[in-house]
């Protein structure tokens, strides 16, 4: 089995009750294994550096790397954020990638979206060395999904099936509705599930009746973007859902709120299991990263180690 669905096994079954899964208390053990192979990586004289290249300005992602900048001191991983101009060319951008690529001291990249209309993602994504792509996202990491080889899976989709773990419901023969099929998170989630012996119906904007197939379903992910899609009415009694998105709302008097993709209340009143958002998926998709920041050190450091090797 894989390293990246190893951690399931160390952490019990954490919740507030018997609906709500609390993912920072998650979040936090996975911190606490995190930080004892720094210090062993530290010990030997590898310091786990991850740098953040945020393109323009942006709230939400501010708060994204807040949050990160927060976790890595909390283990011990250096973070940087290299900040750069909206305005800025693809060849400058490509620049700045290969600087860090090169240095031996940075052990992860993570290139923040979303970035410019004039700068094309895919193609700066695939400019991240696969050894530094501590968020998944090079097309040969998420290739890589289709073959089990899933230690530095995409982040959010890795934290969202390590939620679904929690519950401890057998993955094998499970019938498992993922609503949004996007690159990097509701295709990678239906590769992960698949790999653990579950079967996966996967909705988008052209399915005709999403409903049909999440009343069917044991469990539900869903990340689309749209705040209230998925209601009670929709899931069948004792289901768990996995909330992946993260939506800002406004009431009638004002007050702006964070919210998922499902209708909260009446989705709890018939699930077994709930992912709160916020609380949920998203410190879990920060502490997969803080993960995923030291297995990338562990495998430069393997490496340079052969590269010694063989000219020796």
């Amino acid at each position: 089995m894989a390293r990246g669905f190893q951690v399931s096994a160390q952490i019990k079954t954490l919740s507030n009750d018997y609906r709500d899964i609390n993912g920072r208390q998650v979040a936090a053990q996975m911190h606490a294994r995190t930080a004892e192979e720094v210090t062993s990586l530290v010990a030997v004289g590898w310091q786990p550096r991850l740098v953040s290249i945020r393109v323009g300005v942006d709230p939400a992602v501010d708060l994204y790397i807040r949050n990160q900048e927060r976790a890595a001191r909390k283990v011990g991983i250096e973070f940087e954020c290299r900040n750069v101009s909206a305005g800025i060319l693809e060849r400058e951008l490509r620049a700045t990638i290969t600087s860090l690529n090169t240095d031996p001291r940075v052990t992860g990249v993570i290139l923040q979206r979303p970035v410019p209309d004039h700068l094309p993602i895919e193609q700066l994504q695939s400019a991240i060395h696969p050894l530094k792509d501590v968020e998944g996202m090079h097309p040969a990491s998420i290739g890589n999904i289709v073959y089990q080889n899933i230690d530095l899976a995409p982040c959010t989709a890795m934290a969202a099936v390590e939620l679904l773990k929690q519950t401890r419901v057998s993955l094998k023969g499970l019938e498992v509705t993922v609503i949004g099929h996007s690159e990097i998170v509701g295709k990678p989630i239906a590769f992960l599930l698949m790999a653990e012996g579950a079967t996966v119906t996967v909705c988008h904007h052209m399915t005709r009746e999403v409903a049909i197939h999440t009343r069917r379903a044991d469990a539900v992910f869903v990340a689309v973007g749209q705040p209230g899609l998925l209601k009670g009415d929709m899931l069948k009694p004792g289901v768990v859902v996995i909330d992946i998105g993260i939506n800002q709302i406004e009431d009638e008097s004002g007050v702006s709120r964070v919210v998922g993709d499902c209708d909260y209340a009446t989705c709890r009143e018939v699930a077994g299991w709930i992912t709160p958002v916020p609380g949920g998926v998203g410190p879990v998709t920060v502490a997969v990263l803080m993960r995923n920041t030291v297995i990338a050190a562990e495998r430069l450091k393997a490496a340079y180690s052969e590269q010694l090797s063989n000219q020796i």
